[in-house]
């Protein structure tokens, strides 16, 4: 049958998953539609160009939609962080260690003056206006900041669990209306990274910080000529993501967006949900879906039911390694290259020792990170670097 792969792929890629589709798919000999083979993917920096839920994390901020009062923020702010100072990459402007207890303050602060003032919160105030005030700028800069910290002083249990306590007091439809308006403006933008500075005038605690965030997100047209190209051959498609389920879900089952991705085939992390609302407690009975545990949500949740694990893994970091190579059933992993190190690494490194092998285990798929598109090799180019790279 003639390849359903589009040229982002790279050759050896488009031949490895051609085979598949050939040998596991509705039209091989083998073929049972009462076992139909299945596949995972991650979403973030996977199937699209960048993460939804860091640019949701942005997009409430700028926009300061949140629906907590200035104690409820403060409590949330701080739900399971030690006050600690935090890891050595995250200093100030000015080179000094920064701490959890005093950037907690600094952005108290500033969201008890916006909470006042904005006409989005408690206040009168335009957005509009209140975007040019110091507050505002110590805002949006210092809670990124916070962000990016977190996960890298703490295990990434911290900061994942901690980005989603956010939408509390959200209605599954209110959440969702701000997913879309955000993933529509994010794919509107121009992909760039970018500081974020606070404020010069009021350093804080804290002091002055920039925070550097990658603007824009991208369909992944490869992508979704792949999870197209599984349908047509009677696989089902399924998407294990580390964000919360339900920003994931927004995204993958857009029509406008052409994964076709089932809600209910969304894996993620969960919030208790009380009188119609998202409370800031993670699900009792509901494992932590990252890396080792994203291999846990397929045993729980697919193996169990199915009988058997996925044909096709597809990740990008250490998230999604363990998910890649714990099943006997897996017979192909795709790494989108982002030069990681790591256990992700070193399935790289497999990759790269038996490219264009036969009955290859992994596969590795470059990206040009100036427009979000698989670029027809193995070797990616990072943002604002002129040379393709292949390993970390």
């Amino acid at each position: 049958m003639a390849s359903a792969l589009t040229p982002g792929w790279s050759e050896a890629n488009r031949r490895a998953l051609q085979q598949m589709l050939d040998n596991l798919g509705q039209h091989s000999p083998g073929y049972d539609p009462a076992r139909k083979p299945y596949a995972v993917f991650d979403w973030d920096n996977t199937c699209i160009m960048n993460d939804t839920e860091e640019a949701l994390l942005l997009y409430q901020a700028e926009n300061l939609h949140f629906k907590l009062t200035p104690a409820e923020f403060a409590e949330v702010l701080r739900q399971g962080v030690p006050e600690g100072v935090l890891h050595a990459d995250y200093t100030n402007l000015e080179g000094q260690p920064v701490s959890m207890h005093d950037l907690a303050a600094d952005i108290d602060e500033a969201y008890a003056w916006l909470y006042a003032h904005c006409d989005t919160l408690g206040g009168t105030q335009p957005l509009a206006d209140i975007r040019l005030t110091e507050p505002f700028k110590n805002f949006r800069a210092k809670f990124y900041f916070l962000y990016g910290a977190l996960c890298d002083t703490y295990p990434m249990e911290v900061g994942y669990k901690w980005i989603i306590y956010f939408y509390k007091n959200f209605t599954p439809a209110e959440f969702q209306a701000m997913v879309t308006a955000c993933v529509a403006q994010n794919l509107g933008e121009t992909l760039v990274q970018a500081p974020i500075h606070s404020s010069a005038e009021l350093p804080g605690r804290a002091g002055r910080v920039a925070p550097v965030h990658f603007y824009g997100m991208r369909v992944d047209a490869d992508m979704v000529a792949l999870m197209g190209a599984l349908r047509a051959h009677g696989f089902d498609v399924h998407v294990s993501t580390a964000s919360m389920d339900d920003v994931v879900r927004v995204f993958a089952s857009h029509p406008d967006y052409g994964y076709g991705v089932a809600p209910e085939n969304v894996l993620g992390l969960k919030l208790e949900i009380q009188d119609g609302k998202y409370t800031n407690v993670y699900r009792a009975d509901w494992h932590f879906n990252w890396g080792p545990g994203k291999t846990i949500g397929i045993e729980k949740h697919f193996l169990a039911a199915k009988g058997y694990g996925p044909a096709l893994v597809c990740g990008d970091s250490d998230g999604d390694a363990w998910m890649m190579k714990d099943f006997a059933d897996t017979r192909l992993g795709v790494i989108i290259n982002r030069l990681h190190p790591g256990q992700i690494g070193a399935n790289s490194q497999q990759a790269v020792a038996t490219l264009g092998q036969p009955n290859v285990r992994f596969l590795l798929q470059g990206r040009d990170e100036h427009t979000g598109r698989f670029n027809g090799q193995e070797a990616t180019l990072k943002y604002g670097q002129t040379e393709v790279r292949l390993l970390a």
